[in-house]
């Protein structure tokens, strides 16, 4: 017996609906809604204030890794990565780019809290590992990233 389009059409709107009643069928992905205030933020007191925590204070125990000379600020890899238990989240903000946070990750005791990603720079600037601990502790690290070619437009 040969099966025509309709008919395998039909099974499988069936077998679709049988799976969708039984809760199976793929959700669409959903990111936590994401700070606007912070990633309009234009220097760090503004962040701090929109992520609802204190100024930060400089660590050992959180670092930057990037180059120290960027030779296309379109594409500068940097790393942070923290060794303290109990991060809740890690960023990493550009000090001069027109919006100071570049990276945010929401971190659990069971993640390695270590990441790495490339940044666009407009120009040569502070870097920022920035730690916060589940009580509100604000920690980081800075490096000086040298841009020889804007990547923000210069």
């Amino acid at each position: 017996m040969t099966q025509t389009r309709r008919e395998m059409l039909q099974r499988s709107a069936a077998v679709a609906g049988m799976l969708a009643t039984l809760g199976l069928l793929p959700q669409a992905a959903m990111a936590n809604p994401w700070n606007k205030a912070a990633f309009d933020a234009k220097n760090m007191a503004d962040l701090m204030k929109a992520l609802g925590t204190s100024a930060p204070t400089e660590s050992k125990d959180v670092t930057i890794t990037g180059p120290d000379i960027a030779e296309n600020g379109a594409v500068v890899p940097v790393g942070c990565s923290t060794t303290l238990a109990g991060v809740k989240r890690l960023m990493i903000l550009v000090e001069k780019n027109p919006n100071m946070l570049c990276a945010m990750f929401d971190v659990t005791d069971s993640v390695d809290a270590s990441f790495s990603t490339r940044v666009k720079m407009g120009q040569s600037s502070d870097v920022y590992a920035v730690a916060v601990t589940a009580d509100n502790k604000v920690l980081f690290a800075k490096k000086e990233i040298k841009v020889t070619l804007g990547g923000c437009g210069g």
